[in-house]
């Protein structure tokens, strides 16, 4: 049995990035609830659990503190960037090494092959995400909520669906997820 925490970046009083109408904790929301309905509904011998499953506000303690405590093989954390780029990324705790960088790299493969996003790398950050759970973490960053090329496609319901297939792929590959 593989138990998966899924973090759906900011939420409650911290909307997150935000441009072109468009809010990161409610995409990421999105996401993160579509990952974990086709990890459940599609795949065998998964558990998953969720930082947030509405619109809450949590410390960044408190998501890593539940992954902890709940014993997660895996955490990902899904969040939307800003700053004037564009396309997805993916990061890791510097120097960690597999199975963390196997884990990365099948979700970076596996949501590129379903978005068409520009490949901005696997990367590391000393993120609190990364640094302080306990388990083998990935934070992924999916297109730029102020570039109105990536905002629009983030406006399509069939889009979010693509970015959530690709990490579940990521994930199923990355254990060895049977089908149901």
């Amino acid at each position: 049995m593989v138990k998966i925490f899924i973090d759906p970046g900011h939420g409650g009083n911290d909307p997150g990035a935000v441009g072109n109408g468009l809010q990161e904790k409610n995409l990421t929301l999105q996401i993160s609830t579509k990952i974990r309905d086709i990890l459940v509904n599609e795949y065998n011998n998964v558990y998953v659990n969720m930082s947030r499953t509405g619109d809450q506000t949590l410390s960044l303690k408190q998501r890593t503190d539940a992954a902890n405590a709940w014993g997660a093989d895996f955490l990902l954390s899904v969040h939307i960037n800003a700053g004037g780029g564009t396309g997805y990324e993916d990061y890791v705790y510097p120097n960690v090494g597999a199975p963390t960088t196997t884990y990365q790299r099948a979700i970076h493969e596996e949501v590129l092959k379903q978005v068409d996003f520009r490949d901005r790398g696997m990367k590391q950050a000393n993120f609190h995400m990364l640094r302080e759970s306990r388990m083998p973490a990935v934070l992924t960053e999916n297109g730029f909520i102020d570039n109105a090329t990536d905002a629009s496609k983030l406006k399509d319901s069939t889009f979010i669906s693509r970015i959530a297939r690709g990490h579940a792929l990521g994930i199923a590959r990355a254990f060895g997820l049977t089908r149901k």
